[in-house]
C-alpha cells in the first residue's frame, strides 16, 4: 500500500493534493479497513497526490458529542485542529460520512476551516474528468444494484446524487427502494444501536432496511458509510442471505471494476 503521512511528505517539503481522513473504522475495523485500502487503489491508480496523518490522526469526537459529552468533543477537536493547521492542510477527503459532518460542519467553530468532500463526491468528480475508466464488461455490468442512503450524507448534507452517479459509472441496473433520497431509512447505527442492544419493540431497524433492499431483488446493496456497512451486513446475515447477496462501499465496486494499466 502507497500511502504516505503527512509527516513524510512535510520532512521533504512536499504538501499533497488532498489529505485522506481514514476515521476510527477505516484504521480499525477489520471489514472497513478493506474500504481504506480500495480506496487508496483508487487514487493511487489516477495519480491522486494524497496523504494520511497516520498515528497523528485520531477520532473526529463526533460520538462524543453524539452522546453527549460535550468536553471530550472538544478536546478531540481542538487536537485535530492543531495537527491539521500545523500541516496547512486545505482540503480533506474521508470515506465516514460521520467523519464528513463533524469535519466539514462542525470544526469551523473551533477554528477548523478546510474544504471537505466525501469520497463519493470525490470518486464522482474523478469519474466525471475522466481519469476513472472502467474496464469492458464490469463484473457488474447489467446486475442489479440498490443503494443505500446514508443519514449523514443525505438529510444532513443534501448528497443524494453523487453516490448514484459512481454507480451508473458501473453500467449496472441500480433499482431504488421505495424509501430512499430525502424519504430514506436509517439503518439504526447513527441511534446507536450498533453500539448496543436494542430497546424492546417489534423489530430491529437494520433487518427492516435490509428487507427494503432485498425487496428490491438486488444483489448487490450499495453503502457509503461504514456504520451503514456494519448494519447492513448484519441485516443480511440476519436473513441468512449472504450467499446471494453483498453488501459494499462505493469505493470497493469501483476498485474492482476500474481499468489498470
Amino acid at each position: 500500500m502507497n500511502a504516505p503521512t503527512m509527516a513524510d511528505l512535510a520532512a521533504k517539503g512536499e504538501k499533497p493534493e488532498v489529505l485522506f481522513w481514514v476515521g476510527c473504522a477505516g484504521s480499525f475495523d477489520d471489514r472497513a479497513k478493506r474500504v481504506t485500502k480500495a480506496f487508496v487503489k483508487i487514487m493511487n491508480a489516477v495519480g491522486t497526490r494524497f496523504a494520511v496523518l497516520g498515528n497523528e490522526e485520531t477520532c473526529t469526537g463526533d460520538p462524543a458529542r453524539r452522546a453527549g459529552n460535550e468536553f471530550l468533543f472538544q478536546m478531540q477537536a481542538m487536537n485535530n485542529i492543531q495537527v491539521l493547521n500545523g500541516y496547512d492542510v486545505k482540503k480533506i477527503v474521508t470515506a465516514c460520512p460521520h467523519c464528513f459532518n463533524t469535519l466539514k460542519n462542525e470544526y469551523s467553530e473551533l477554528g477548523g476551516n478546510y474544504e471537505v468532500i466525501h469520497h463519493s463526491t470525490f470518486l464522482q468528480q474523478l469519474i466525471n474528468e475522466g481519469k476513472i475508466k472502467m474496464s469492458e464488461g464490469g463484473s457488474f455490468k447489467g446486475k442489479k444494484i440498490t443503494y443505500h442512503d446514508s443519514c449523514y450524507l443525505g438529510r444532513s448534507n443534501n448528497i443524494y446524487e453523487a453516490p448514484r452517479e459512481v454507480l451508473q459509472a458501473l453500467d449496472a441496473d441500480l433499482v431504488e427502494m421505495k424509501k430512499c433520497r430525502t424519504t430514506g431509512l436509517c439503518c439504526g447505527a447513527g441511534g446507536a444501536q450498533m453500539f448496543k442492544e436494542p430497546e424492546k419493540g417489534n423489530q430491529d431497524i437494520n433487518i427492516a432496511r435490509t428487507e427494503d433492499a432485498l425487496s428490491t431483488g438486488a444483489s448487490t446493496i450499495a453503502v457509503a458509510c461504514p456504520f451503514c456497512m456494519t448494519m447492513m451486513t448484519d441485516g443480511v446475515k440476519n436473513k441468512e442471505k449472504e450467499s446471494s447477496v453483498q453488501v459494499k462501499d462505493l469505493a470497493e465496486l469501483i476498485a474492482e471494476s476500474i481499468e489498470t494499466k
